[in-house]
């Protein structure tokens, strides 16, 4: 896919450094926790891999759009993790979003042209955050360095380079949806938890299941949708919703209530170099 262009002449746009969440600055600096350090610099390598690959988004009026829907997200889900929550705009071709160690938050742009509505974005955000408050994607990277220990041998991953190889890997099992069913559901809750209490329709991800589940094959993106059985996902979100009233309760389960979410087609980009 050809990138699109890097000019913006005469528009206003946000750019990355005016989107981290006030909410992060409360878990700023060097974690105490020995397991926060080394997710903070595992995170720290994934981005400047991102970066080398110029995927990152620095400019765009994409960041208008999705600000306002971060931060209410960052409120409510940081004081869950010891790490600031950060969100980046990536670009990639295929609609995504991914979390890594140390509190970074990706979100591919197509993904912003993909989604129907607010609820659906806030789903999928909150779902791949909830790997993060998890560890999962920190558990995720211990496995896959036992695989390359065994492979290469546990002398060479010493170590920045290690550290670096490390996060390639980690972010190609990240874009292969390589999380177990039972990580995945519980993403799923918690992801619902965090919307709830950010203010947003916990719905959307109910909503977008329905949408793969219903979908023939190729007819939608491999976002979510390599995850197995879709209903019982479905299911599981809404006994959850339903045994917890007083949390999910003011939120409509009508798609026809949801907030229509729309971005102007090919909005240029400045990627951080």
């Amino acid at each position: 896919m050809t990138l699109r262009s890097i000019v913006l002449t005469g528009l206003v746009s946000v750019s990355l450094t005016s989107f981290f969440s006030p909410a992060a600055s409360a878990a700023a600096g060097q974690p105490a926790d020995p397991q926060l350090q080394e997710e903070q610099q595992l995170g720290t390598e994934s981005f400047n891999e991102l970066k080398a690959k110029r995927e990152i988004i620095t400019t765009s009026l994409l960041y208008d759009s999705l600000k306002p829907l971060t931060s209410d997200i960052a409120r409510a889900a940081q004081p869950r993790y010891g790490l600031p929550i950060k969100f980046y705009l990536v670009h990639e071709p295929q609609p995504n979003a991914f979390a890594t160690p140390g509190g970074n938050v990706y979100v591919v742009d197509e993904l912003l042209y993909f989604v129907k509505n607010d609820e659906e974005l806030a789903g999928t955000i909150c779902h791949e955050l909830a790997h993060t408050i998890h560890h999962d994607s920190m558990e995720l990277a211990e496995k896959q360095k036992k695989v390359m220990e065994r492979e290469i041998g546990a002398a060479v991953l010493m170590g920045p380079t290690a550290q670096h190889a490390l996060a390639i890997a980690l972010l190609g099992k990240l874009h292969s949806l390589s999380y177990s069913r039972d990580v995945e559901a519980r993403a799923d809750l918690t992801g619902a938890d965090i919307c709830a209490a950010a203010g947003h329709n916990p719905w959307g991800l109910v909503w977008l299941f329905r949408e793969f589940k219903d979908a023939g094959p190729g007819e939608m993106p491999s976002l979510l949708s390599d995850h197995p059985d879709d209903q019982a996902r479905i299911d599981a979100l809404t006994q959850h919703f339903a045994a917890n009233p007083a949390v999910f309760g003011r939120f409509s389960q009508d798609p026809s209530s949801a907030t229509a979410f729309g971005v102007q087609k090919n909005i240029p980009v400045v990627f951080l170099r």
